[in-house]
């Protein structure tokens, strides 16, 4: 008997599986659009579900299979899902229509209290968090916090020199802990210590690792709001004991002490001491509670780790390639040094030019985020193609294959950082952290973090790339680039 029921629900699953990939199928057929026929119903999010390729890559066979369309229509169980190609397009989604595609398609629950971040919200909360957390990033702001950022920088470099184990191995591992570091520093300030007696490096590790559990619920979030919420999945759970408890007993700590550290802290003070954010044009209001303050933390020191990380890799690991370049860093990097007294200054970052442009160019060459996302929350027509966007629709945008499309940069799998010295970059295809309106919000600090860290680092060592047998690949992630089979050796320069 039991068996006869497990029969009859297969069944119809496959049956209303079968209807659900076939209406898909039509729904894009109906407008004009060519649909990915492989996985009527799932689309490429189950062949990254089923298979051991980044999902940046499964889109990647997409973006070239349809080299000539502007955009693809895929499978999904509720809403539509269409990949954008067309540089016009994207632009036309993330900047010249905004207002109809301003939600960044991620389903949060409000009981997901860390999820509900300036990252994963959408509409006037999304709008008025936007507005407040947009100062602690300005030329002002970034030249009071520098201070931290140098620090973590120089005290990863002792790390480094006090264990020289960790100069011939495992160098992803080692940056990312640098960066849980530096953050941890950012938000919750820093000490005479090192900023490298983080208590967060394990969290850090646990929210960031994928496991099997995460990409299934990354991939019914995709797939299917409905039963995302149904299920009631969050995105951080395990985390927000630990978290949100550190975050209220530094606000409270931090509310008797007139210390001013100019770090993550002090914003949420400030934001608290001025009452509720008001959105001037809308009136929508959010209390600055301790929860939403930590919400806030919480993203900016994630999404500081990984992604910064991996911007951090992909520039070192080409230059450990390409050693004429790799000399030429050093020496402006020796030249910086130098001119301000064998230390570093916010303005003296910024005159490493030369190092920027390599920095540029292997973000073009390695983005840390694969692709972008989207949903539509009002019906459009994308300019190219004519094609009709109905609310609701889910939109996925490349990062990676525009990147490397020789349309838009001349021999792109070639390693050439002079490429940002002669005009040949456009904005409309070079995003590494995003385009329009939700551009990454802490893009300008990442930058100066990675350059102070890529100065310190140069100016002691210098750098070997490794790569494996089998060739250099991409490990498996959701939106990551994360590259894997290599390793960069540091070896101690004589100065």
């Amino acid at each position: 008997m039991f068996a006869t029921i497990i029969l009859a629900v297969a069944i119809v699953v496959l049956i209303l599986t079968y209807l659900r990939g076939r209406y898909n199928e039509n729904y894009w057929r109906k407008r004009g659009t060519v649909f990915y026929k492989r996985n009527k119903t799932f689309g490429p999010l189950l062949e990254f579900m089923t298979g051991e390729r980044p999902l940046f890559q499964v889109f990647n066979e997409l973006y070239w299979r349809y080299e000539n369309e502007p955009v693809v229509g895929m499978g999904s169980l509720d809403s539509p899902v269409l990949y954008v190609k067309d540089p016009t397009n994207i632009q036309f989604i993330t900047q010249t229509n905004f207002q109809n595609f301003s939600h960044r398609g991620i389903t949060v629950l409000e009981e997901d209290y860390l999820a509900n971040n300036v990252l994963f919200l959408h509409g006037p909360k999304w709008k008025v968090i936007r507005q407040k957390l947009t100062p602690i990033f300005t030329t002002t702001k970034l030249k009071n916090m520098f201070y931290i950022i140098d620090k973590s920088a120089q005290d990863f470099v002792e790390h480094l020199k006090q264990h020289p184990e960790k100069l011939k191995g495992d160098t992803y591992e080692h940056l990312s802990h640098f960066c849980t570091a530096a953050l941890a520093a950012a938000v919750f300030g820093i000490s005479t210590k090192s900023t490298f007696d983080s208590p967060f490096r394990e969290m850090a590790r646990q929210a960031l690792t994928p496991t099997l559990f995460s990409n299934i619920r990354f991939a019914i979030n995709s797939v299917s709001d409905k039963l995302f919420a149904a299920l009631r999945l969050k995105f951080f759970k395990d985390q927000e004991g630990f978290f949100i408890g550190a975050i209220k007993e530094v606000l409270k700590q931090r509310r008797t002490d007139s210390t001013v550290r100019h770090d993550f802290i002090d914003l949420c003070l400030d934001l608290q001491k001025n009452g509720p954010m008001v959105d001037n044009e809308s009136g929508y209001s959010v209390e600055p509670t301790d929860e939403v303050m930590a919400a806030q933390a919480f993203f900016f020191f994630l999404a500081g780790i990984d992604p910064t990380t991996a911007g951090m890799f992909g520039p070192l690991y080409e230059l450990g390639r390409h050693p004429e370049i790799q000399k030429r860093v050093q020496d402006e990097v020796d030249a910086i040094f130098e001119k301000y007294g064998g230390k570093l200054t916010y303005d003296a970052v910024l005159e490493l030019k030369f190092t920027e442009c390599v920095l540029n160019e292997g973000l073009r060459l390695h983005p840390p985020i694969g692709f972008n996302t989207r949903q539509c929350v009002e019906d459009s027509v994308l300019p190219v193609g004519n094609v009709p966007v109905e609310k609701g629709t889910k939109i996925f945008m490349p990062f990676y294959e525009l990147h490397h499309d020789p349309k838009y940069f001349p021999e792109p799998d070639r390693f050439d950082p002079d490429r940002f010295t002669r005009g040949e970059v456009s904005d409309m295809t070079y995003m590494p952290f995003g385009i329009g309106k939700r551009l990454c919000i802490g893009a300008r600090y990442a930058r100066m973090q990675i350059l102070t860290a890529f100065a310190h680092i140069l100016r002691n060592y210098t750098l070997v790339t490794h790569i494996k047998k089998g060739g250099m690949q991409y490990r498996k992630e959701q939106f990551q680039v994360r590259l894997d089979n290599c390793d960069i050796e540091l070896v101690p320069r004589q100065q």
